[in-house]
């Protein structure tokens, strides 16, 4: 099997600094990392020097990059992921993703993650549809003119919440080349209709951009590999040639993030190993 690019989501090192953060997970042997624009890494508004001197270090330790956006209280310090694109002020957060694609421009991050957000009790499931649509359709003249690709992550609770809302989506945006997923492997276990490696395979064709963990079914909480309900093997094996980063995203370790980092590395490669091994045994 080809390798994949082990990367981990910055936002699982919130009491390290970014810098310590990135050669931690080089030592460890990550080969990406899903930088989270939030407090205490890069925010919105960082200078061009510091997002060139991270730019430079991700090269000199040889991490490819790609820009998420989920931080909990980045635009309001009381209310968690407000406003979102669903709200009736939704331009402070367009204005946030915006930054998001110019700072990705200027890291080499082919790839911005976002969301659509909980749909608000006062907005109708009509009116926060064709708020989404038109906030992405805005983004994406945006990503053109920077270079980089959207990759929409479907999340558990939200508007958009597994791949049939994301399909639809897409099709209201007209398919649009740089609207592409973010496929998140514990909410294919949690919510989504499918075993998880189907999941993946329906997903490849519009692929950007994956977090990993494990999970419950039904259950939104995001474990370390083995504490929950997910055959890893056969899911990596269904990403076979997938070229982005597939990033662990365990936001809720920060307190043991260098071991954290250390056991899911080992955990992926071993399972990556078996899904090869399955392979062959196939073809034999």
């Amino acid at each position: 099997m080809t390798s994949l690019t082990w990367a981990y989501c910055t936002n699982g090192f919130r009491d390290h600094p970014l810098d310590q953060t990135l050669e931690v997970l080089a030592g460890l042997g990550y080969t990406g990392a899903a930088v989270s624009l939030d407090h205490g890494h890069l925010m919105p508004g960082a200078s061009p020097a510091e997002v060139g001197r991270i730019a430079a270090l991700a090269g000199r330790l040889g991490l490819a990059l790609a820009v998420e956006t989920g931080g909990r209280f980045t635009l309001d310090p009381r209310r968690k992921h407000f406003p979102t694109l669903l709200h009736d002020d939704a331009e402070p957060r367009v204005r946030f993703l915006g930054e998001a694609m110019r700072i990705a421009a200027d890291l080499g991050a082919p790839v911005v993650h976002l969301w659509s957000g909980i749909r608000p009790p006062e907005v109708s499931e009509h009116e926060a549809w064709d708020r989404l649509v038109r906030h992405c359709e805005r983004l994406l003249a945006e990503a053109e003119t920077t270079g980089v690709t959207l990759g929409f992550e479907p999340e558990p609770g939200m508007l958009v919440a597994d791949l049939a809302g994301y399909e639809r989506l897409r099709g209201l945006l007209g398919g649009h080349p740089r609207f592409g997923l973010t496929l998140d492997i514990g909410h294919c276990r949690c919510l989504e209709p499918y075993d998880v490696p189907e999941c993946v395979e329906r997903a490849l064709p519009h692929l950007v951009h994956v977090q990993i963990e494990d999970m419950r079914r039904g259950v939104h909480e995001h474990l370390e590999f083995g504490e929950g309900e997910i055959d890893f093997p056969p899911v990596l094996a269904a990403l076979e040639g997938f070229g982005g980063l597939v990033a662990v995203e365990l936001a809720r370790h920060s307190h043991a993030a260098p071991e954290v980092a250390r056991r899911s590395i080992e955990f992926l490669r071993r399972a990556h190993e078996l899904a090869g091994a399955g392979r062959s045994r196939r073809r034999a």
